[in-house]
């Protein structure tokens, strides 16, 4: 294999939640790109998905913590101290540091330092995923090497990283990609400018990659009607506030006591003790299963057992919010009906009675009107699995976002890739893209 030419900067890896990330570096590397991770965190998952260790890209492992690698950083601060770009480093780090003066700061600086040192020559562009901390350690690098780097924008870093920060790093960065126009909009609004330069910031949505999963699968007409036959209920996501587990809980707690239901929930989280205490408060601990954190195939299997996917997501008290979840479009890809919120990203997948149901966000009685209704109509939930699955093969291939991300990411790096046909048009081509 050839050596990286692309550093791809990352928070934590592998990561569960994080499946769109190893889905974009597996397609990248079809693409042609040799790529290498580098990572702020070790992982913490107890389980890895196939798409983990299909990835070619070596990973390294920069400190988490700056004291528990004294030497690695020392010997990263004497390199840094040498090169001809370290007063712009100090310059612009003491500038940051007034407006954020935290540990977690200096320690993206440490970790910068380490990358810097630690990078083959043979790397010539830094991608960050995530306006964040990966950003920030991935630009600090950047200006000391003198590399250039790009970011692609998500959801919680977009919409709690202060609106000076994002600033800079828009007017810094040589290109960046989001996955949502909710995302694009709120980076537009922070830069200050229209569109000066078309393209710098664009979207290109993670789409997903249908050859990784099976064809939808015949479901039985359950309505909550039959004693010995519950209808089942489905919720992929962290046990975080965005996710709006508790308004599902109330809704839940709120329906008629004759509709026979039970709820699945996949993921983990800081919430998971707080939740299952608000369920059994409820009086729902036998109808409601708390399974911790999946790897896909459990949660594809999940889903096919499944008559309806809810994820009533919300803003969180701390601005965090979600982007368009990848879960949703996993949901589609098997046929299964969905009830969401109307809220960030959901709705450029999902229109209202056509590919879904949405309802407004944070109402838990809207969405147990919305679970009633669709549990007793079958044919209505088929109608819409069928629409989100039309939905999702016209406008939401991975092939499309792939493309503009390799195309920049190559030419970036100095990379001539292999022809490609042209994609289709799609709101996934970039199109739609913004000056920031």
């Amino acid at each position: 294999m050839s050596e990286a030419r692309i550093a791809i900067v990352l928070k934590g890896y592998p990561r569960l939640s994080e499946t769109f990330i190893a889905q974009e570096i597996l397609a990248l590397e079809g693409r042609g790109l040799t790529l290498a991770i580098w990572s702020l965190r070790r992982p913490t998952d107890a389980s890895r998905h196939p798409m983990h260790g299909a990835i070619a890209a070596p990973v390294f492992y920069l400190p988490e913590y700056l004291h528990e690698a004294p030497l690695r950083v020392l010997r990263a601060l004497a390199s840094g101290l040498r090169r001809r770009r370290f007063g712009a480093l100090v310059r612009q780090f003491t500038g940051d540091l007034l407006r954020d003066p935290t540990a977690s700061r200096v320690r993206r600086l440490g970790q910068a330092l380490v990358l810097a040192r630690e990078l083959p020559d043979a790397v010539d562009h830094l991608h960050a995923h995530f306006l964040h901390t990966p950003a920030s350690v991935a630009c600090y690098a950047a200006l000391l090497t003198g590399r250039s780097w790009s970011f692609s924008a998500h959801a919680k870093d977009i919409w709690t990283t202060p609106d000076r920060e994002l600033a800079d790093k828009l007017a810094d960065a040589a290109w960046g990609v989001t996955c949502t126009r909710d995302g694009l909009g709120r980076l537009r609004a922070v830069s200050g400018r229209v569109d000066p330069e078309p393209g710098h910031v664009a979207l290109a949505y993670h789409g997903l990659d249908l050859a990784r999963f099976p064809e939808p699968a015949a479901r039985p007409p359950r309505d909550g009607t039959d004693a010995g036959d519950p209808i089942r209920l489905l919720c992929v996501g962290r046990l975080v506030p965005k996710k709006g587990h508790d308004d599902l809980i109330e809704a839940l707690a709120s329906l008629p006591p004759t509709l026979n239901w039970r709820l699945d929930l996949v993921g983990g989280g800081e919430l998971r003790d707080a939740l299952k205490a608000r369920v059994t408060e409820r009086g729902l601990a036998s109808r409601i299963t708390f399974h911790g954190a999946l790897a896909q195939p459990a949660v594809v299997a999940a889903m096919r057992a499944a008559d309806l996917f809810v994820l009533p997501t919300k803003p969180a008290p701390s601005g965090d919010r979600d982007g368009l979840p990848n879960v949703l479009m996993e949901a589609a890809s098997q046929g299964l009906p969905i009830l969401a919120t109307a809220f960030a990203g959901t709705p450029e997948f999902i229109t209202d009675g056509v590919e879904g149901c949405l309802v407004p966000p944070g109402d838990p009685a809207a969405l147990s009107a919305a679970i009633l209704a669709l549990a007793g109509d079958p044919a209505q939930r088929r109608r819409l699995a069928d629409a989100a699955h039309t939905r999702l093969l016209q406008d939401f291939s991975l092939d499309a976002g792939i493309d503009l991300i390799a195309g920049r990411l190559a030419a970036s790096a100095g990379i001539e890739l292999p022809r490609r046909a042209a994609p289709e048009s799609s709101p996934a081509t970039g199109a739609c893209a913004c000056g920031c």
